[in-house]
């Protein structure tokens, strides 16, 4: 899911985790940084820049090493830092970076001339990406401690490292980690789009909600690292960068339990929890009315109570998808790969806001690399997922075409079947033929209806075992089936039932105690202009009918007012008996 609890209290959108493996990769590479020192205290009253620099050379000032993270309060008046260069020093170009850049403004003295950092400033000349940086002035001397004052916020204050790194190797580092974020989130929007391309096709609301879901993740991590701002411009956003991340927090949350809900199937796998997820989902959407509203006492409610929701849904929402996940649902194990390594991170983020894991800065923008590889997992469980319905769809379309008992194509399914390849074919002989069973009422009453099943159930392989595999057969009812051959002649017709009665006598089914053996009476109808379904099987039925009065175990064509009997009885040995039974 997304970086959920990362602030306990103020309401900064949290951090989410993925495979760090992919921030090594402009992280990882070696930089010439000049080596810092660093002090700080919390701002006091009657404070001047002068007044800090000179606690700072006295030695009263707090230590702390810059390339570490550190947490600055940034209380009701700030928080000054200053960081010094070590030697070797380097009187070239260099800038400051701070990383990851926070949400409220630096301000940066200079001979007693101030300069803001934020990240939704559009005035200065240079930026940083997924940083604030800072070109060091060409007359200020390499050695000159540098005085910062982290300014007051609503939000709660995250530990940030400092570097000072020479022009050249700045640049590096800033265009490696603007392939990286924008290679994340090109593969965001790459799902996100696919996602609703797929909503609009399937009419499926569970990839809209994914799809919504994704786009607040990428929203937070947007203003969270400055893309949004800088390279991306959008300068409408300067000035909300606390109620738009609250805000994106919040709908993140509410589409995510939404969409888990559906996709991980909670209404069969774990249906006690619907109701308290859904009611996760609409109470989210009130903390967004809530914030929005610009009353002040509903946005302190709705920033007090953020935080508590987010864990209450975390917990929620990971239990939800390990009991459906135990319930045999596959989907939710598609959840649980892409969503729980965004909660360690989480628990490891929160950590480091505790002043713990100092050294693992790379926890900031693993969650770039969180958002693309959750995004591409919980893409392939909906693919699964829409493979596993057509699946589905597919069986229930054989059991819906097919016969339970013999397995072949039913009435309906057959006629419809038929019916396209009767109109759509063009013009060629189309033969079709009408099989009754002979004797079978005699065998259900001698033998039960178990062995009259198993009688059709062999029958049906018989007759498919000696079609072509491009005939259709259908069960019509009862002991009769209907088989219609394409491209078949009159005589190449005749042929073929003449086939069928042999083999199914062959199969030396008994019907009574006398050695009476189940046998076959086929009607054939040749196709004629103006043909349909059901005309055409009426006149195979006739034709059936007139194969049964002239003895049985035969074939006969239908041919105008002729009919046309082909007796099997020359090469079969066939008792007949009771005459007046089917």
């Amino acid at each position: 899911m997304e970086r959920l609890v990362t602030l306990p209290a103020s309401g900064r959108p949290g951090r989410s985790w993925s495979g760090f493996v992919l921030c090594l990769l402009w992280l990882g590479v070696a930089h010439a940084a000049t080596p810092l020192n660093g002090a700080w205290r919390e701002v006091g009253a009657g404070d001047t820049p002068q007044s800090v620099l000179d606690e700072y050379h006295s030695g009263r000032l707090q230590s702390f090493n810059p390339s570490l993270l550190e947490r600055f309060p940034h209380g009701a008046k700030g928080s000054w830092v200053v960081i010094a260069p070590q030697p070797p020093w380097d009187d070239s170009a260099r800038m400051l970076t701070i990383y990851p850049p926070p949400l409220g403004a630096v301000t940066v003295y200079v001979h007693d001339q101030p300069q803001t950092l934020a990240l939704d400033d559009f005035s200065a000349a240079t930026h940083g990406h997924g940083r604030l940086a800072w070109r060091v002035p060409a007359e200020q001397a390499a050695s000159a401690p540098i005085l910062l004052k982290f300014e007051p916020t609503e939000t709660l204050s995250a530990p940030v490292n400092f570097r000072m790194l020479p022009w050249a190797d700045y640049l590096r580092q800033d265009a490696q980690w603007l392939v990286f974020a924008s290679a994340c989130f090109a593969v965001m929007l790459a799902m996100v789009l696919m996602a609703l391309c797929f909503a609009l096709m399937l009419r499926d609301i569970t990839y809209a909600w994914y799809a919504g879901y994704v786009v607040c993740y990428a929203l937070i991590q947007g203003i969270q690292t400055g893309f949004l701002f800088h390279p991306l411009e959008w300068a409408w956003l300067s000035g909300m960068i606390v109620t738009a991340g609250s805000v994106a927090v919040a709908l993140s949350v509410s589409f995510a339990a939404l969409f888990m809900m559906r996709f991980c199937e909670l209404r069969r796998y774990a249906p006690l929890l619907r109701v308290p997820i859904v009611a996760l989902s609409i109470g989210m959407i009130q903390l967004v009315l809530m914030r929005c509203s610009q009353i002040p006492i509903l946005v302190e409610v709705a920033q007090a109570l953020l935080n508590p929701l987010l864990m209450i849904g975390a917990a929620l929402l990971l239990t939800a998808a390990i009991i459906a996940a135990a319930r045999g649902s596959r989907q939710a194990w598609f959840f649980l790969a892409s969503w729980t390594p965004l909660l360690l991170l989480t628990a490891l983020t929160s950590a480091q806001v505790n002043g713990a894991l100092p050294e693992l800065s790379w926890l900031n923008d693993a969650s770039l690399a969180g958002g693309a590889f959750e995004a591409i997992v919980l893409s392939l469980g909906l693919a699964d997922r829409a493979l596993r319905l057509r699946h589905d769809r597919d069986i229930m379309r054989v059991l819906a075409d097919h016969d339970a008992l013999t397995n072949v194509l039913n009435r309906r399914a057959w006629s419809e079947r038929a019916g396209v390849l009767l109109a759509s074919v063009q013009p060629r002989p189309i033969a079709l033929l009408f099989l009754d069973l002979d004797h079978f009422k005699l065998l259900n009453d001698y033998q039960g209806h178990n062995t009259g099943d198993r009688a059709l159930v062999a029958v049906a392989k018989s007759l498919l075992a000696e079609l072509r595999p491009g005939d259709l057969l259908g069960r019509y009812g009862g002991e009769e089936f209907v088989a219609l051959l394409d491209g078949a002649s009159a005589q190449q017709a005749m042929q073929v039932a003449t086939r069928l009665c042999r083999r199914i006598h062959r199969l030396e089914i008994p019907v009574t105690e006398d050695a009476q053996l189940l046998s076959i009476s086929i009607g054939i109808a040749m196709r004629q202009d103006g043909d349909d379904v059901e005309s055409l099987v009426e006149r195979a039925d006739q034709a059936m009918y007139d194969a049964k009065l002239n003895g049985r175990n035969r074939v006969s064509l239908y041919a105008g007012s002729k009919l046309m009997n082909v007796s099997s009885r020359r090469r079969l040995h066939v008792v007949e008996t009771r005459d007046r039974d089917r």
